[in-house]
Parts: C-alpha cells; structure tokens; sequence
C-alpha cells in the first residue's frame, strides 16, 4: 500500500502552546501510506483518538486500504501521533531538554488547538498546503472540527466521526472520574487501568454488554464483564503512559471550537468546509444529539448515523459500514478523488 514506517520530523523552532508557555522541542512522530500528487491535491489527514497512534493501518484497516474509502492508490494518506501521548511524538514520556530527564507528570497542558498547530507544521515541512480531507473519531473528530475552524482555507472536506464541538458536562464527569482513578494510585499502573476500566463504560453500549455478558458468571467466579474490564484496563496498561492519559484527557475537556473566538453557533455558522458528521446511534459518550447539532450548525454538513451495537467504539469495530459513508461522502464532495 506504499505503507512507510514510522518516521520522526523535528521543528527547527520551540513551540509555543496556547496556554503561553513553550515546549523547547517539538518533535512529531508520523505515517504516510501513498504519495503526494504533482499537484499536491490528494492528502488525506487522518486523526486518531485518545489511545490511538500513527498506525491507521493497524486500528482502521477496513478503512485503509486497495478500494477502500482511504486508498494509498489515490490518496496521501498522513497520521501523526498527537502531541502529547507516548507513541513517538512530544509528550510526557520524552526528554525535557532543559533538565534531560523524562517530562513525565511536569508535562504542560496541551489543547486540541495546539495538537492541530503541530499537525500544520508538519503538513507544512511535508509540502501538504491544503488537504482533500481530514477525518477522524472522538479526540480524532475534536481535531477534525478544530482543523475546519482554524484553517479552514487548508480543508476541502472533512468528516468528525463520534464527536462535538465542544465537551459537555457528561465527558467532563467521566474525564474527572479516571483522573481521580489516576490520582489515587499515584500515576501507578493500577489507576490507569480503572481510568480505562471507567472509560469503557462509555465506549461501548449496554445492549452491547448484555448481549455479551448479560449476568454470565466466569469460571474464576466473578461476572464476565468484570473480568472482560479488567482485561481492558490490563491491556491498556501494558502500551500506554499514564502521564500522556492524563494530559490528553484534559485536552478533551478544554475542547471548545469557540474559545476565544466568539459565539459558539456563530463560529460553526462560518466553516463553510463541507462535511460529513458521522454519528453512532448507540454512543452513550458523544450522544447523537451532539452530531445532530453539529450538522445544523455547520452550513455545508451532512448527517449519517449508523446504527450499531457497539456504542462510541462503533467507529472502530463497524468499520465496513464506516468505510461505505465516508466512501459514499467522497464521490460527492470530493468528485475528481472519489
């Protein structure tokens, strides 16, 4: 697919972040399946969610792919790994020049603002002056929506999957019950995994859960779905920084498209960026009603929701019916790349 591997680029410059201070490196860890056209028309920015990576290629393969709505055939296809998490790019699990020790919980705040900053640049040192689409789910669809409002002469077309404009007091309560997961244990591997634990009572949905689970007891003794979360918060344990956890969920909870920039209908009202909303008619994190809300308030949007079982995480698991929206959406807002 002309995948390429993991590659690293390096601002020349500090980076200043909207919260004033500034990060004396910035460094960007990124993938690129495809290439970039002689007119330099068909890159494609794919932003991932929370525990996400550069990797699309492993987490949305029914995405990416020959044929698919992602075809490194025809697209430049571009994932970086978002400031601040542990996969490659700055964050806490990096060195701080100045002290040459790892940033860890010293960490800055970061924004959903300053994460797209950083993607700009490298799109900049890349050649990519204007992207053919930008897609993603949840955090993904913060950046997506942040994209079309910062730089929305830089986007054709995008598509916010699972997501809003801004996040409301029922993502603010979840975001402050893992913190507190996180806290309680010091940092320690145990509060990562009941923060993820938590989370994965918002990611899938109770229909779900109950058709899995229902009141199944295990042969250890315990109910299924106990173990089935204590599972995903071992595994998300074993790839995952608890530092770069925290700082991204606070990133989720300042999102807000409008911040410093006016009237938050108004400043939708302005992106006339075309745009599928893609929501999941199950999520219990991002409701559809935040979708729906985005798709009235944007002047050049459409509404899909699909219908899954698989709640907020429908995005990843449902991937054939994710792939014929965005696909269908292409061949309409995207004619000669469709």
């Amino acid at each position: 697919m002309g995948a390429r591997p993991t590659q690293l680029w390096r601002s020349p410059r500090p980076f200043r972040l909207e919260s004033g201070k500034t990060l004396p490196e910035l460094e960007v860890a990124y993938r690129t399946w495809g290439r970039l056209s002689p007119g330099r028309d068909n890159a494609v920015l794919v932003c991932h969610a929370l525990t996400g990576s550069a990797d699309v290629d492993l987490w949305w393969p029914g995405v990416l792919g020959p044929g698919r709505a992602l075809d490194p055939k025809r697209d430049y296809v571009i994932c970086s790994n978002v400031l601040g998490s542990c996969y490659g790019s700055t964050g806490p699990t990096r060195l701080d020049p100045a002290s040459g020790a790892v940033w860890g919980e010293r960490f800055p705040e970061i924004t959903v603002r300053d994460m797209v900053r950083a993607q700009a640049l490298l799109l900049d040192a890349l050649g990519v002056r204007r992207l053919a689409l930008v897609v993603g789910g949840s955090l993904g669809g913060m950046q997506v929506l942040e994209w079309g409002v910062t730089y929305p002469e830089r986007v054709a077309a995008m598509i916010p999957i699972a997501t809003a404009g801004r996040s409301s007091a029922w993502c603010l309560a979840f975001s402050e019950a893992q913190r507190a997961a996180l806290e309680g244990a010091q940092w320690g591997g145990r509060g990562l995994a009941v923060a993820r634990m938590i989370a994965m009572c918002t990611y899938r949905s109770p229909a779900e859960l109950a058709a899995r689970f229902g009141r199944t007891v295990s042969a250890a003794g315990g109910f299924a779905v106990q173990e089935y979360l204590r599972h995903q918060g071992e595994k998300l344990v074993a790839r995952f920084d608890p530092h770069a956890y925290r700082v991204l969920l606070r990133a989720m909870d300042t999102h807000d498209v409008s911040r410093g920039r006016g009237e938050y209908e108004t400043v939708l009202r302005r992106v006339e960026v075309p745009a599928l909303v893609l929501s999941i008619d199950s999520d219990v994190l991002f409701f559809p009603a935040e979708q729906q809300e985005l798709a009235r308030l944007l002047p050049c949007a459409e509404l899909v929701t699909l219908k899954s079982s698989h709640g907020h995480d429908g995005f990843l698991v449902d991937v054939d019916n994710v792939n014929e929206a965005l696909a269908a959406f292409r061949r309409v807002a995207i004619p000669r790349a469709g």
